[in-house]
């Protein structure tokens, strides 16, 4: 896959004041200035963390090294990359730094200078914008100042993604369908749930992703209930279904794909049916993404399609709108429909709102009409949570729309979620993710792996 040869700041710096103007409406006496992240140390230790390069930063200079700082001045349209002084005791253990002359044919701005020389930049604004005021910009804090309006631009610029963005988040995806599929095809050593996040992680290294997104969600048999379950270490003996919940990320940019299998490679009966319920949810959901579209109603769809199905199959009963009304069908949906993507993984814009009061839409995390150039993840899920169960039945408006002689039955299934990385398009979507979610494929690669055996894989323990 083609990626241009430079990050897009300069045009990037200029959607910032494209949107800064609308809170701002004379900018002829400001600036912008934004700091890198420092490599830290783990506390009373000389290890380094691992570096994670702060986003907005990065927005607007493509620059993924430690202690840099950006200035734009707004009025000459001119953007200005600053490095770190050397260090010259640090040469014998990390090597020399990018220099001027090779960070000017890198990176996308129109000057590059020392941090010594921020100071005479400064001074010539009245307003130098900042988002926060920290230990990375401490020096200088007599010259900037914090601005919510900054934020917002910042915000809104980055929610929807251009064809550069676009291309390094679908490279990310590449990794992750890659990665996915070798999860799904070593099952003959996959004897843990720990191994299936190992896995996922070597693949992703082999392709050169060194960052995961986030940290996988690797999960058996009843764990797959909870939603960002993370302890990843419990034998897959006796278990009979998967769920992992892994993204790569590439140049900072993020994926973000589910994807659920029978461990034998056989759906048994209750695994299926959950499956095919979540299918549905997402497959009728996606089919309706486009520009001007409400995400709040695609999120609420989900829940009657869930609804609609847990009718069919007993596990509900009672009237189709009194059970949406009541909230019932959160227990075993409880998470939104899905949530940005981007540099971030829950990425910047969705304007939450975790104190609505329907529960249906409080952990909604996109609450806004789609747009052309957003990425969002669709990923429906349906989970049996003993935990979310037990709410539900202490809850007399909810209870007596649950038929708990057929929850039971599927208490062993854990929970099923469905995810794929979605761009919103004029006049539909693109899928970005490129992995199999249908249940006779899945089934088909998992049996293809098991027949290899386990001496078929690089494996030494």
């Amino acid at each position: 896959m083609s990626i241009p040869s430079k990050y897009p700041a300069k045009q990037h710096a200029r959607n910032v004041v494209s949107h800064l103007k609308t809170k701002i409406k004379d900018l002829s006496n400001y600036a912008i200035f934004l700091s890198a992240s420092t490599q830290e140390s783990y506390k009373y230790s000389d290890a380094g963390k691992p570096f994670r390069q702060e986003r907005y930063f990065y927005y607007l200079s493509g620059f993924n090294f430690p202690s840099g700082h950006i200035f734009y001045d707004i009025n000459k349209d001119k953007l200005i990359l600053f490095l770190p002084q050397i260090d010259y005791d640090d040469v014998m253990w990390s090597g020399f730094p990018i220099n001027q002359e090779q960070a000017l044919e890198k990176y996308d701005v129109d000057e590059v200078l020392y941090d010594d020389e921020i100071d005479s930049y400064l001074v010539k604004y009245d307003y130098n914008l900042t988002i926060d005021l920290e230990l990375t910009n401490k020096k200088w804090r007599n010259f900037i100042s914090r601005s919510k309006d900054l934020f917002y631009a910042l915000d809104e610029s980055r929610l929807i993604k251009d064809s550069y963005e676009i291309a390094l988040m679908k490279k990310a995806a590449e990794i992750t369908d890659n990665s996915h599929l070798a999860v799904m095809s070593a099952l003959p050593i996959e004897k843990n749930e720990g191994h299936i996040h190992a896995e996922f992680i070597y693949h992703s290294l082999r392709q050169g992703s060194k960052h995961q997104s986030y940290d996988p969600i690797c999960c058996s048999g009843p764990n797959c209930g909870v939603l960002h379950y993370v302890k990843n270490d419990e034998d897959l003996k006796e278990r009979e279904s998967i769920l992992i919940d892994a993204g790569a990320e590439w140049e900072n940019y993020s994926s973000d794909v589910t994807r659920c299998f029978p461990i034998n490679g056989e759906w048994n009966k209750e695994h299926l049916v959950v499956y095919n319920i979540v299918k549905r949810m997402q497959t009728e959901t996606i089919s309706k993404i486009r520009d001007g579209v409400s995400w709040d109603e695609l999120h609420l769809l989900a829940h009657k399609i869930l609804i609609d199905e847990f009718l069919k199959i007993g596990l509900f009963n009672g009237n189709k709108d009194e059970i949406f009304e009541s909230g019932v069908s959160t227990i075993f949906f409880p998470h939104g429909l899905g949530h940005l993507l981007g540099m971030d993984t829950h990425d910047v814009g969705g304007y939450p709102n975790y104190e609505d009061p329907d529960i249906k839409l409080r952990y909604l995390r996109l609450r806004r009409t789609l747009r052309k150039g957003m990425v969002v993840t669709d990923e429906p899920g349906v989970y049996f949570n003993p935990y979310l169960i037990e709410l539900g039945l202490k809850n007399s408006n909810q209870a007596k729309f649950i038929v708990k002689s057929e929850i039971d039955k599927y208490l062993a299934v854990g929970g099923v979620r469905i995810e794929d990385d979605i761009l919103v398009t004029e006049d539909g979507y693109e899928n970005l993710t490129g992995i199999t979610s249908d249940p006779d494929e899945i089934s088909k690669i998992v049996k293809a792996g098991i027949a290899k055996g386990r001496d078929h894989f690089h494996n030494l323990l």
